[in-house]
């Protein structure tokens, strides 16, 4: 017995050192690849933005008149009107990389400008359906969490909340396609949101 362990040792050691340079040769090509193609994005020309997916505010949020306007509400409100001059669009799951081979070095700055507009969009937005659910203002609430689930974002508790409030007004048939929504995410959240959602209407 002993002399069948002493003998598949070094075989186990082949095995091994075999495996282990095929891994680091993958990483030296993953590694290699991502160089090179950030090397094309780099000489890629200036391209126009104007086939990108801008987001407008709906003007009935931006002169959201609720029953109860608190002030942190209030504060929402105009923080959200401030923004509506803004360009703004979801970057989400795009790296600098991709942005820079699709519309140019030139424009990362903007891009990053356009995508930063969005992360603040559907922050406030959340803050925002937060406030009016705790107003009881649940419809309104509802009119901002759809629309924040429209822009495709991936603030999961804008897909909990929304999910909430539709079982609570009576809706629940609307998760459904709350869920088909989250399907169409390019987020690493998608995942989560669509299997918590789906927990739900269990």
């Amino acid at each position: 017995m002993n002399f069948i362990i002493f003998a598949s040792f070094p075989v186990i050691c082949v095995l091994f050192s075999i495996a282990l340079r095929s891994s680091r040769r993958k990483e030296q090509d993953i590694d290699r690849a991502f160089w090179e193609r950030e090397q094309r994005a780099n000489f890629t020309r200036k391209k126009s933005l104007d086939d990108l997916d801008y987001i407008t505010i709906p003007e009935k949020l931006l002169t959201m008149k609720p029953d109860v306007m608190t002030e942190e509400t209030a504060c929402c409100l105009r923080d959200l009107r401030d923004l509506s001059t803004s360009r703004i669009v979801n970057l989400t799951g795009l790296t600098n990389t991709d942005l820079k081979l699709k519309y140019g070095t030139a424009n990362i700055n903007i891009l990053s400008d356009y995508d930063f507009h969005y992360t603040n969009l559907v922050t406030l937005l959340q803050k925002l359906a937060e406030q009016l659910h705790d107003s009881l203002e649940d419809a309104l609430a509802v009119e901002v969490l759809e629309f924040a689930v429209s822009t495709r974002t991936d603030i999961s508790k804008s897909y909990y909340l929304l999910a909430e409030l539709y079982r609570e007004m009576g809706t629940p048939e609307k998760i459904e396609h709350l869920i088909a929504q989250a399907q169409n995410l390019n987020s690493l959240m998608k995942d989560t949101i669509v299997e918590n959602l789906r927990a739900v209407c269990q």
